[in-house]
């Protein structure tokens, strides 16, 4: 069966005689038509002297009247054939004026029923129409089934089942009346507030807004922990090593003199005198490594916090980096409690202690080198490699340094010193790492690697003139020209060479 947009129709009979009675009647009335019209013009043909004017009709063709009888003389039957005749000829004259293609003549019935719809129905640009849903019609965006006449939720241009707007984070349906997008994305309010709010690494709560609706948090500049502002100031326990602060799910042991010590940094922490020999000696062979040989037994003692506060206090030498000094190089001679035994861990805190009280008595520059106890073993190392620069300096005579060249080329030493313990082939340095107790295991976990590029982090930032800017100048002195010649300059100049 055709389409409809195939159907032709007839505008005039066929030459095999479909619709003849309608054709006849037209012509019938036409020719009466003309016939009056005929008759009308008659009584005014010979106006001109008595002569019909020729007609000329289409291109150039001429129909001449026909011969002027009075009407006197003529019977009806003539009038009517001779009126006959010129509706004829007008006919064709007027087939004459058609334009090019209106004139020929169709050869089958093909052609005539295309000529009849040609004359009637002129053509036009075909229109395709495109694909129109039916009201009601939509595709769900989430199952892409149709949804038809059901209950949707519409977002963003898309249609969905209920039960298909599901959140991208969690995936279940949305049923609430608010949600949030984020691109074409829809989420619950609660799941899109878990993936952008921050929050507090501490306390594990969305990180609150500020007076002017800011979200505003603290961060570790190393470590990258980000907590409320309020645990600056609120007692939470922060790490006297790694410097991190306490989460509620973790647990610090407490030193019992202020301080406290996260499990990652207590599993290499050195608690008494006894454990802390190794890695003195340790370190001393490196100095011995580099060519600076200590030539002097300095003792090396670690105490508790008040006992280095007091001996600090009653130090005439040196530059003290307070309010935190966790080692001394000490000149002066006085009596300080040592940590003869390791302390337990009972609850939360350490107990057990013993201390023993030392007279330190001055037989050169150098009476003996403080360390604060508790320290894991890459911070209590870097402390000593310090302390025994100053000692280093004062044996060999450098005297009245300023503070920026003497606290910066010791802590070059230590930087140096960490260096070659986290990265062991860098420089040629040797690695006191193999002779020393401080790695229990045999050797260095991810843990203490970490825990030493801290410290290496805290060198280079500091922002003391004293320890930062100093060490910074000295770092760039012994890159340049390198540790010995710029300790002779030092010597000569008491400054670093330019």
């Amino acid at each position: 069966m055709s389409s409809s947009g195939n159907v032709r129709y007839l505008s005039q009979p066929c030459i095999n005689g479909e619709f003849f009675s309608s054709h006849t009647e037209r012509k019938s009335r036409f020719m009466r038509w003309l016939s009056k019209l005929l008759k009308g013009g008659s009584k005014r043909r010979f106006v001109n002297g008595g002569n019909p004017s020729p007609q000329f009709i289409g291109d150039g063709s001429m129909v001449l009247g026909a011969p002027v009888r009075p009407l006197d003389n003529r019977s009806r039957s003539d009038k009517e054939k001779e009126e006959l005749d010129r509706a004829i000829a007008l006919s064709l004259a007027e087939g004459l004026k058609k334009p090019n293609g209106y004139g020929w003549e169709p050869s089958n019935n093909d052609d005539l029923e295309k000529s009849h719809q040609d004359d009637f129905y002129p053509s036009y640009p075909s229109y395709v129409p495109s694909e129109c849903n039916p009201m009601g019609y939509r595709v769900c965006g989430g199952c892409n089934r149709e949804i038809g006449y059901d209950s949707y939720l519409g977002c963003m241009g898309t249609f969905f089942h209920p039960e298909c707007f599901r959140c991208h984070a969690c995936g279940y349906p949305i049923t609430e009346l608010e949600f949030s997008l984020s691109g074409k994305e829809a989420y619950h309010k609660f799941c899109f507030k878990e993936l952008t709010h921050p929050k507090c690494e501490v306390c594990f709560q969305f990180i609150p807004t500020n007076g002017i609706g800011l979200i505003e948090y603290r961060c570790h500049p190393f470590w990258s922990q980000k907590y409320c502002p309020a645990h600056e100031h609120d007692n939470t326990a922060r790490c006297c090593s790694c410097e991190r602060l306490e989460s509620v799910n973790a647990r610090y042991i407490s030193l019992g003199d202020g301080r406290s010590l996260c499990l990652e940094c207590m599993e290499s922490s050195i608690m008494d005198t006894g454990d802390c020999q190794p890695l003195y000696h340790s370190i001393r062979d490196y100095y011995e490594g580099m060519n600076m040989r200590l030539d002097q037994q300095i003792p090396m003692l670690l105490v508790e916090r008040h006992a280095l506060n007091d001996a600090i206090v009653k130090e005439k030498n040196g530059f003290h980096h307070l309010p935190e000094t966790r080692g001394l190089c000490l000149s002066e001679e006085l009596t300080v409690a040592s940590i003869q035994k390791r302390p337990r861990i009972g609850g939360s805190r350490f107990v057990g202690m013993r201390t023993q009280h030392h007279k330190l008595t001055r037989r050169c520059e150098v009476t003996a080198i403080l360390v604060i106890y508790g320290l894991p073993r890459l911070l209590t190392g870097s402390i000593l490699a310090h302390e025994l620069m100053h000692g280093w300096l004062r044996l060999k005579g450098y005297r009245n340094l300023n503070p920026e060249v003497e606290e910066g080329i010791c802590q070059v030493l230590s930087y140096m010193w960490l260096e070659s313990e986290i990265m062991p082939g860098l420089k040629n340095m040797p690695s006191t790492s193999s002779s020393s107790s401080g790695s229990k295991k045999g050797g260095k976990s991810r843990v203490e690697n970490k825990l030493g590029e801290f410290y290496m982090h805290q060198i280079t930032n500091d922002a003391s003139p004293a320890y930062g800017g100093g060490f910074r100048a000295a770092n760039a002195a012994v890159n340049t020209y390198g540790l010995r010649r710029t300790l002779d300059h030092i010597r000569l100049t008491g400054g670093f060479p330019l």
